[in-house]
């Protein structure tokens, strides 16, 4: 259910790096836990991020979170699509749904980010 070449958050978001280039998202824990997705909101290209800080948010019929950044980074690209279809969020939050687009600061940094098998422990004792 969590891709093993994925790095996860307590927040319940992924990330998806290659080089300096990372593509972040939402974890399904975090979808299932949000409800239907009825709003997405996400910076503008070109946008500087930083770990452990908001990036955007998500709008459900229970709630808007925040969608924390993982890593450092600029915004290289956004996930139009959502802008239309935010409820992809609810059945492909690791593929089509991914958020947006970075370049990395520091590629170093993601590596103190949780391991699928670690993020599954982490949801399984959350509950």
């Amino acid at each position: 259910m969590y891709p093993d070449n994925f790095r996860y958050t307590k927040e319940h978001e992924w990330v998806l790096a290659d080089g300096d280039a990372g593509t972040i998202g939402i974890t399904d824990h975090a979808q299932q836990e949000l409800g239907d997705i009825v709003y997405v909101d996400l910076p503008k290209v070109g946008t500087r991020i930083e770990a452990g800080k908001s990036l955007g948010s998500v709008e459900s019929v229970k709630a808007v979170s925040d969608i924390y950044a993982p890593v450092n980074g600029e915004i290289t690209e956004i996930n139009e699509s959502l802008a239309d279809a935010p409820e992809k969020l609810n059945t492909d939050p690791h593929g089509a749904a991914w958020l947006v687009k970075i370049r990395l600061s520091n590629p170093e940094e993601i590596q103190h980010l949780m391991s699928a098998a670690d993020y599954l422990s982490y949801v399984g004792a959350e509950k």
